[in-house]
């Protein structure tokens, strides 16, 4: 019998089976590689801009790495680069004959006249390495998503960091020869005594910049107290110090106030108008025109501000990255530690795991973006129980001794007129009122300290005990946004905070700027 369906025509056919390096080479520019090398052994010039643009895994041949180490480390120990000086420093590190002996150094010398182009060469030997980079980045995540095991917000952050490496141009080794770090605490302290001692990024507060030398590069700092001490007051104050008055870009993540409520209270600050004023909208044609004044200097400022609430460890370090690479960001502060989440099913339930997790992925966001971090932490009851004077110590920190234990530095701020006293337990008993005392209580790279700024509570801020009130100097503007397309969360520009125009309606009613956190204090 006659099968039926072998009439039946079908246009379908076996679909091929593609992968993605058939028929492919990896990215590669070998002849720029030779002329690269050649142009090197001579010709000197170019060669301290080449040199900082090319690593040794930048080559695609091995032999041209061979010779490149040869060539750095002629030029790490000061000695001139030529044919004969890179023939022998391979023929002691062992390499002359796998690179092709004298005769193929010869030919790389050969085919170039000049290094006119050398640094454009370069940046092109560069950009064929961070192609073959991202081939394998996005192989080692296609074999992972088809992974049923992996976790999607692991890989998704590694992911991120991969790539982060490459668009911050950090594509090096792990490790660095003693003598590259030894040169690089000389160019360190060097800019110390350029900057008065500032080899961080300056907190605005005379005293505490001695001590600390400004906020240092990769560290964790907690900044801790009990609510209404004004732990928020204090970060926002640092943050005009450092935005406006340095004009150095800072980040605040607030988990707990509103960014107008933040910029609110750097408006009364910066124009010295009541606060209560402020919050009615009940200001005088005179305090209109101070304010219209005043806050032109906020308006430009590097200040990006993220107000999104429970925000996880995950996206706190995909928006840092995206800060750092895009704004130059120098310092981010954290408002507060408690309030943050993280997406560790292992830890749920479990509150103090929960907040170590969240502590260790905050000292490794600093180390990797080689920023300072800034976290607010609360503190335990266990410092309204104590007698005396009431002041916090290491142990009242709350929920985990994990903070303790990766932070650099842990700072408190207490302020003796909170617990109704009117002086300080110094022996001259002297007036406490109006003041406020930030304890550095442990500082892994320095000494420890008491220092006493001025609290100004109608205007939620804190200055040097010397100085009544704040110097603005020239006014510039607060951006509060990022780039178009940067879908962080950032407020997106200064008329959508404040409106068009400027107007009791646009600062709201009273019942707008209460905040169901415990760190209420004066506004």
């Amino acid at each position: 019998m006659e099968n039926p369906s072998a009439n039946i025509k079908t246009n379908f056919k076996p679909q091929k089976i593609n992968t993605v390096n058939r028929g492919k080479l990896p990215p590669q520019a070998v002849d720029l590689e030779e002329a690269v090398l050649g142009a090197m052994m001579i010709d000197k010039k170019g060669l301290n801009e080449t040199i900082e643009i090319l690593q040794e895994e930048f080559f695609y041949r091995p032999e041209h790495q061979y010779i490149f180490a040869a060539i750095t480390t002629l030029f790490n120990e000061s000695q001139p680069i030529d044919l004969l000086t890179v023939s022998n420093q391979l023929r002691k590190d062992g390499k002359l004959e796998s690179v092709g002996g004298d005769f193929y150094l010869i030919g790389l010398t050969q085919k170039v006249s000049t290094s006119a182009h050398i640094e454009f060469h370069a940046r092109v030997i560069q950009e064929k390495y961070v192609l073959r980079k991202l081939i394998e980045i996005s192989s080692n995540i296609i074999d992972k998503s088809y992974d049923d095991t992996s976790d999607i917000f692991e890989l998704l952050d590694e992911a991120e960091s991969e790539i982060f490496k490459i668009t911050d141009g950090s594509l090096k080794s792990s490790y660095m020869d003693s003598k590259s770090l030894v040169f690089q605490a000389i160019e360190q302290i060097k800019a110390m005594s350029e900057k008065e001692g500032l080899s961080g990024v300056p907190s605005g507060f005379t005293e505490i910049d001695k001590i600390t030398s400004g906020w240092q590069a990769s560290d964790l700092v907690i900044l801790a107290a009990r609510p209404g001490m004004g732990k928020t007051a204090f970060v926002l104050s640092m943050a005009k110090n450092i935005a406006v008055d340095s004009k150095m870009p800072v980040a605040v993540f607030s988990l707990e106030m509103s960014s107008v409520q933040l910029i609110t209270r750097l408006i009364v600050g910066e124009t010295g108008i009541k606060s209560d004023k402020i919050k009615k909208g009940t200001l005088t044609d005179a305090e209109w025109k101070q304010l219209y004044t005043k806050v032109k200097g906020l308006e430009n400022a590097p200040l990006y501000i993220d107000d999104t609430p429970a925000l996880n460890v995950f996206d706190l370090r995909a928006k840092c990255r995206r800060l750092v690479s895009q704004h130059g960001v120098k310092l981010i502060i954290i408002d507060y530690l408690q309030l943050m989440t993280t997406r560790d099913k292992g830890a749920s339930g479990n509150r103090e795991q929960e907040i170590s997790t969240i502590s260790r992925s905050l000292k490794a966001i600093a180390k990797e973006l080689n920023v300072p971090v800034i976290a607010l932490s609360q503190l335990s009851r266990a410092v309204e129980t104590r007698g005396g004077n009431k002041r916090p110590l290491l142990s009242d920190l709350r929920e985990s001794g994990a903070i303790e234990q990766d932070a650099d530095i842990v700072t408190f701020i207490y302020r003796p007129e909170y617990y109704k006293l009117d002086h300080w337990d110094d022996e001259e008993a002297t007036p406490c009122a109006g003041q406020a005392e930030f304890i550095i209580a442990k500082h892994r790279n320095g000494a420890l300290e008491n220092i006493r700024l001025r609290f100004i509570g109608d205007q939620a801020k804190f200055t040097d005990l010397e100085t009544e009130s704040f110097d603005f100097g020239e006014p510039v503007m607060l951006q509060s946004s990022m780039n178009d397309g940067d879908d962080l969360g950032f407020t997106a520009s200064s008329e959508e905070a404040f409106g068009s125009g400027f107007g009791p309606e646009q600062f709201g009613t009273p019942e707008d700027f209460n905040t169901d956190d415990d760190d209420v204090m004066p506004f």
